[in-house]
Order: C-alpha cells, then structure tokens, then sequence
C-alpha cells in the first residue's frame, strides 16, 4: 500500500477510533475535527481511497476500512521486532521493523513494546541467552538495578543499569565469563537509556 503523509495518517487514525466506537464520521465533522475547509477534508479522504485504505459505502457517513488495510492491520497485529537501535533515529521506525510476533496478551499493547534479539552471553545469569528475543519498553528513565536497553554512542547493549552521581554502571550477568562492570562517566559517551526489558522468550 503507498505510504501516507503525516496529515493523511491523521485523519485516517481519527476515522479509524470514530469507526471503533461504532460512530462513522461525515465530510464535515472530519473538516471541524482538523478545523479545515470541507473541501480539504474531502481531499483528504478520497487520497485515502486512492490509496486503499478507505471504501466509500455510500451515504453520509459511509466511510468504512478497506479489506486492503483490514487484513495489513491484521498481519502487524503484534509486537515489532526491530532489527537495531540507532541513535537519533525513532526506535519504532518502518525501516527498523523486521517483523512481528502476536505476543500482545502475555507482554502487553503492541504500541507501548518492541522487541529485540540478543546477540552475545552477558546476560545468562538472568536467564537471557545468546539468540533469545527480549520485550522491551520504551522509557528515558529506570529504576536502580533494572534490566534495561541502553544506547552506548550507535551500540545498543542490555545490562543492569545503576544511575549513579556522576556515572552510569552497565552490570552484565555472567560470573563464569569473568565480565566485569563497565562505568561511563558523564559527559565520556554518548549514553541513552533506551527502555526496561519486561520479559524474555526464545523459539524452540
């Protein structure tokens, strides 16, 4: 399906809760709702039926999802995995999608996680192995002692993270290893807390 722009995307999630909740919007309380001239409302909504998203079913509030978009939601229905982290880059962003799993009802909303794949044995000692998926929720802050993802100038890592004065401490997990913790003082990298990890599953 073409892509949207920012405004068309708007308008298409405001039909999309109205339709939700069993209330079809018209022409015009589309126009009030983004305070446009009718004439751009009905633009809007017909760049969207060109493009596949909206059907008209005739009537005054006939507006309805394609079958098209219908079975898109469908198939996305589910927690992103994202293939990397980049800094300055949204963490959701299409280009960093690699693909979904339908984890919602044991990991929560789709739109509030991600997921990642663990590359590398830092972390076994908390049971997350080399090759493991972990679902990740987006925040610039967490608590002491948490699991969480961090962004050490481009690289991602996934350690204990302790906010400390004047450093952060990344603890890793594997005492057979010998990895030790690794202190940043502030302002030596470019550190960014990514989110908390809130689980950890692996395919058999």
């Amino acid at each position: 399906m073409e892509p949207l722009t920012e405004k068309q995307l708007k308008v298409l999630s405001f039909i999309e809760k109205r339709l939700k909740d069993n209330k079809p919007p018209s022409q015009r309380e589309v126009a009030e709702h983004f305070s446009l001239a009718q004439n751009a409302a009905y633009q809007l909504i017909n760049y969207l039926r060109n493009k596949g998203y909206l059907v008209n079913l005739g009537g005054h509030r006939g507006v309805r999802l394609s079958k098209e978009y219908l079975e898109k939601k469908r198939q996305t229905d589910g927690i992103p995995v994202v293939g990397r982290v980049a800094a300055g880059e949204p963490i959701l962003a299409e280009e960093n999608i690699e693909g979904y799993f339908g984890l919602k009802e044991l990991f929560g909303r789709s739109m509030d996680r991600f997921i990642l794949k663990i590359v590398g044995d830092s972390m076994v000692d908390e049971g997350i192995m080399d090759g493991d998926y972990v679902v990740v929720q987006p925040r610039q802050k967490i608590e002491n002692g948490q699991i969480g993802v961090v962004l050490v100038d481009d690289e991602a890592t996934i350690k204990r993270i302790y906010i400390q004065r004047d450093r952060i401490a990344l603890e890793p997990a594997n005492k057979a290893a010998g990895y030790k913790t690794k202190y940043i003082r502030r302002g030596q990298m470019n550190v960014r807390i990514i989110g908390k990890v809130t689980g950890c599953f692996r395919m058999l």
